[in-house]
């Protein structure tokens, strides 16, 4: 058992940083080409929140290599960009190159899908330590539930700083050269982390169908889907997205976007464990309120500011509290509706404790009847063991006590009332 409950177990361990570079507050966003000018809104089918830099030692470093970045679509559309993110680095990141096509298997692309990405009207660019860029939108049919390869380019020597860390998704790094066009990329090792890559948009009709608005899902390693198995997009995001729509049909056209991150907390940073994230209330700004097309947040966040805390002495369920408010609040000022989720059960767990508990409980409490929310899902009751409210169902438990299998995640998704997104 790591010493943070809900790390993943297989990827390399975290170690110990002295400090963690200044972010940058404003992104680096290059010019737009023409056809932004379209009156289509953009929505997000795809997002993961970025994180780092990862411990000195275990820092990948790439040169003159291609990425090639697996992710998976959920709302369709016929127009497409990216969002790149260099937020954690603290020099530049040159992209030589960015392509985007629809993936066969493994590393290979659907022939006669793959399009090239520009900057600005340039293919490639530099993006400062600290910023983030935009891509300009290309013509590209993207299908509902669809595999997508971002390929990314990187001539020069390049440590990669900034990353999702628990992708649960294998995506690729060639041998040498620029492969990013090439339909078979000639791999010389797999990862499981998503570099750089933030955020995949559409806009445009696909199908006869448009998407609006996308749901972000903001959390911790729960939302991130740990234990939820690997390359199956088993998250319950995945299946939110899955669920909207093939139960609402048009009015279901909606994206989802998963900001959880495992090992997060709300109200803390941890130097010393940077995949952690950046806090919560510090993040929300860009994996919620700058995602293309959020009208709706669903937050499950809090469970790692109680087990992080002393086992005797935990943080006060009023700080808590205060945390959420101050993101209800942000989102109200944005226009999006804010949806709060119970915390769930955790006992059996290494880090569980009685005066734990006594703060999960009391916090759920106030979730179930303050109304501070515009809506709760209590995720607590669906998964918990009704002999035992204290602990996962066994049937949902993925075996740490905390996470749940995919059958859980699968529960609480069908826990999200639909007519929220109506």
């Amino acid at each position: 058992m790591s010493p943070h409950p809900d790390l993943p177990s297989n990827p390399p361990r975290r170690g110990f940083l002295r400090t963690g570079p200044a972010l940058a507050a404003a992104l680096a966003l290059p010019a737009i080409a023409p056809l932004a000018q379209t009156v289509d809104r953009w929505v997000a089918t795809w997002g993961a929140a970025p994180a780092g830099p990862p411990p000195a030692a275990s820092t990948m470093s790439l040169a003159n290599q291609t990425l090639r970045l697996v992710v998976h679509a959920s709302v369709g559309g016929s127009r497409a960009r990216i969002r790149v993110s260099n937020e954690m680095g603290s020099t530049s990141l040159g992209i030589g190159a960015a392509r985007i096509a629809l993936r066969a298997s493994g590393a290979n692309l659907v022939a006669g899908t793959d399009r090239a990405l520009l900057f600005g009207g340039r293919a490639a660019l530099t993006i400062p330590a600290g910023g983030a860029a935009i891509s300009d939108p290309v013509a590209f049919n993207v299908p509902p539930f669809a595999d997508l390869a971002v390929s990314l380019y990187l001539p020069a020597s390049t440590r990669v700083t900034t990353l999702h860390n628990a992708a649960l998704q294998t995506s690729y790094v060639s041998t040498a050269g620029n492969q990013s066009a090439n339909g078979s990329l000639a791999v010389s090792r797999s990862i499981t982390t998503w570099p750089f890559l933030t955020e995949v948009d559409v806009s445009g009709a696909y199908s006869g169908l448009s998407a609006s608005n996308a749901v972000v899902a903001f959390g911790d390693s729960i939302t991130d889907g740990q234990a939820s198995g690997s390359n199956v997009n088993r998250r319950w995001p995945d299946y939110l997205a899955r669920r909207l729509q093939m139960a609402l049909g048009v009015a279901g056209s909606i994206g989802v976007a998963n900001r959880g991150i495992s090992a997060n907390s709300l109200l803390k940073d941890y130097p010393e464990a940077m995949l952690a994230g950046q806090r919560g209330l510090l993040r929300f700004e860009r994996d919620v309120l700058a995602t293309a097309g959020a009208r709706w947040v669903v937050v499950l966040i809090g469970i790692n500011d109680i087990v992080y805390s002393p086992a005797s002495s935990p943080i006060p369920v009023q700080d808590l509290i205060d945390g959420h408010l101050q993101l209800i609040a942000r989102a109200r000022a944005r226009g999006l509706r804010a949806i709060g989720g119970t915390l769930t059960p955790f006992e059996g767990q290494a880090y569980y404790t009685s005066a734990r508990e006594n703060v999960r409980k009391r916090f759920n409490d106030w979730m179930r009847t303050s109304g501070a929310y515009d809506a709760v899902v209590d995720f607590d009751l669906v998964l918990r063991d009704p002999a035992r409210i204290t602990r996962l169902r066994a049937a949902y438990d993925s075996g740490d006590h905390l996470h749940p299998n995919s059958s859980g995640y699968q529960a609480m998704a069908q826990a999200v009332p639909l007519t929220l997104f109506t």
